[in-house]
């Protein structure tokens, strides 16, 4: 093997060896059991993470996406981690762990999840990540008990360090990074309470002056995703700031966008939120259980500023210095625009059933893409 293709090996991680070709066990062999040479991410061994996890126990088992199960684990130090393994089944896996690895070790900021390391040996494929006490956002902020954790203080700093996050990503970061699937399930929280984005396989990377691009493939998930993007396949820096305006007002109301569901009205959360917004009611959008121990102003400026993120065209959306400025400052807010996706649902409700998720459409319009994690 020249010179030369070994350094390829220590300048791009051993992984990207899989698209030249090349056979994996023998490149993993060429490295010691702790870090790859030269590389910006550690390489662990199937048998380091093996004894961490007790053999991918089940008692251990996190829980699963699209990629495969997460597992916890513990080093021989102490240290704890998250394991991410591929599935067998998961037919894009391996595309977005190579993704991830490309992008995550070139991010380093204190609101996104930081990776350890990765593992390539024989047909297994993981990430190793920091672990997060607190896991993911959705497992507290959807749960009528667990939710009761989440004081407005709390929502409000979660909020915060996710817009931080995402402006590091814009604009600070040695790439530009457009996430695509920023979602309450892919926000970790540490035992602070910090929060921080995860989830980087379908992120891309915009290089010099570019600002937008398309793609035939829409990856994501339902409800988050920006009109511009689920129907013509168009992702922008806007399409992530989309995304956050839906999870700043799901941290609010404690509700999904997707299956969201009143009696009064057939719209989903977006559309509440705009008519109360029309209506100077968004006290009403406020989660029930913070029982009135918040700031008025601040959640209304909060709300405020995620329905101008969620407005219907890209160019009526802030950047994010400038929500992460409109939150942190009392200056004066436009007014905001109707929201995307805001069309009112034409669909039968039985108010009596039990089904937060109906399958009907959401928007009055059919939708095609390949469904995220």
């Amino acid at each position: 093997m020249s010179q030369g293709v070994i350094q390829m090996f220590t300048n791009y991680q051993c992984l990207f060896v899989l698209d030249f070709g090349i056979d994996v066990d023998y490149v993993v062999g060429m490295f010691s059991a702790t870090h790859v040479k030269d590389a910006e991410l550690p390489f662990f061994s199937l048998s380091t993470v093996l004894k961490a996890t007790d053999n991918f126990s089940d008692k251990n088992k996190l829980g699963e996406g699209g990629f495969g199960p997460v597992y916890m684990g513990v080093l021989k130090d102490g240290h704890e981690i998250a394991v991410k393994r591929l599935s067998k089944t998961s037919t894009q896996g391996v595309n977005e762990l190579r993704n991830e690895v490309a992008l995550i070790s070139k991010l380093q900021h204190r609101n996104l999840v930081r990776t350890l390391g990765f593992c390539a040996q024989g047909d297994e494929y993981m990430l190793v990540y920091e672990y997060m006490p607190n896991y993911s956002l959705d497992l507290t902020l959807f749960d009528q008990e667990k939710s009761r954790l989440l004081d407005w203080q709390k929502r409000f700093n979660i909020i915060n360090g996710i817009a931080k996050g995402l402006l590091y990503l814009h604009q600070d970061s040695r790439l530009r990074i457009i996430h695509r699937d920023l979602k309450a399930s892919n926000i970790l929280l540490d035992a602070d309470m910090i929060p921080k984005i995860s989830d980087f396989g379908l992120a891309r990377s915009f290089g010099g002056n570019q600002t937008e691009a398309q793609t035939r493939r829409v990856v994501g998930t339902y409800g988050y995703m920006s009109p511009e993007y689920a129907i013509d396949g168009l992702f922008s820096v806007k399409s992530d700031v989309f995304s956050f305006g839906v999870l700043v007002l799901e941290i609010v109301s404690g509700n999904r966008n997707r299956g969201f569901l009143l009696k009064d009205h057939n719209l989903n959360l977006l559309g509440h939120a705009w008519s109360l917004y029309k209506e100077d009611s968004l006290r009403k959008l406020v989660d029930p259980c913070l029982d009135e121990a918040f700031d008025l102003g601040q959640v209304e400026r909060t709300i405020h500023v995620g329905l101008l993120c969620v407005q219907n065209s890209p160019d009526d959306r802030p950047s994010m210095s400038s929500v992460v400025f409109m939150l942190g400052n009392g200056v004066a807010l436009p007014q905001a625009k109707q929201p995307g996706f805001f069309s009112e649902r034409n669909i039968a409700i039985d108010h009596n059933s039990n089904d937060s998720n109906p399958t009907a459409s959401h928007n009055q319009l059919t939708i095609t893409w390949t469904q995220g994690r």
